[in-house]
């Protein structure tokens, strides 16, 4: 088990979305390019034991086929708890209407901030 590094709860808002919109920003442009180097540089092992090259790309053809590209994204709510922090985004896309739900959660290992769960839905 890993040990803990952060404890999130003490952190403000300010500084966890100053940490979170750049993970999250390349997580979008490499989504938007399918390429799985990108989109995975800051995944914890668990996540990209998940997310395979072939996962990837077929969930970004998808979505893009349905939905189009990443547009606007408004931040909502930061979720902390000791280990990790829960943020949340309002997200559009260039086809779909209506407001769709970004969201990641970052954990604290190894001395850096890590991907253990991100969708859009």
């Amino acid at each position: 088990m890993d040990v803990i590094e952060s404890d999130f709860s003490g952190m403000s808002d300010s500084a966890l979305w100053a940490i979170a919109n750049p993970i999250m920003d390349n997580l979008m442009a490499a989504s938007t390019e399918i390429n799985h180097a990108k989109h995975t540089q800051d995944f914890t092992p668990r996540m990209r034991d998940i997310v395979t090259p072939d996962h990837l790309t077929e969930v970004c053809l998808q979505y893009q086929q349905e939905k189009g590209l990443f547009t606007l994204r408004e931040a909502v709510a930061v979720f902390k708890r000791p280990d990790s922090a829960a943020f949340v985004w309002k997200q559009a896309f260039s086809k779909a209407k209506g407001e769709f739900v970004a969201e990641m959660v970052l954990v604290h290992q190894n001395g850096r901030y890590w991907v253990d769960h991100v969708m859009v839905f």
